[in-house]
């Protein structure tokens, strides 16, 4: 297991306000909310990143993302929810395990986290390849 801040909370090592709790998913306050409730989601087994993990492993994380998203509605009042995860430094990544934030949000907190979607170049893209790497072997 690494010796990250994310392991360590896991461990006990490291206090943090419990959301949530089972034997694979642990969820908890962000210690830099972003809105009221932003919570993480993290696997309790060390993985990098969402690149990295194994589904079942993903899919026990994102499950549990998604019935804290459901509550912040329903309790917290949140007109929405972002459900997101960094993977790697050059894009926002900052503790290298495996974790999706989940970030309520509010009609007067629209500035506190922008994601700004601009059309890119298909040139860039070499769609060609990219259409032939995503095909799903069945």
């Amino acid at each position: 297991m690494e010796d990250d801040v994310f392991c360590k909370i896991i461990n006990g090592q490291i206090p943090c306000y419990k959301i949530y709790e089972d034997e694979n998913v642990l969820a908890f306050l962000d210690s830099s909310q972003v809105t009221p409730g932003h919570t993480l989601v993290v696997s309790k087994k060390h993985y990098d990143n969402f690149l990295s993990v194994p589904q079942k492993e993903m899919h026990d994380v994102m499950d549990v993302a998604q019935k804290i998203g459901q509550i912040q509605i329903e309790i917290l009042h949140a007109e929405g929810v972002n459900i997101l995860t960094n993977c790697y430094e050059a894009a926002g990544q900052s503790v290298m395990h495996f974790h999706v934030h989940v970030i309520p949000r509010y009609s007067d907190n629209r500035d506190r986290l922008v994601i700004e979607m601009k059309p890119a170049d298909e040139k860039d893209l070499n769609l060609p390849t990219l259409q032939q790497k995503l095909q799903f072997k069945k």
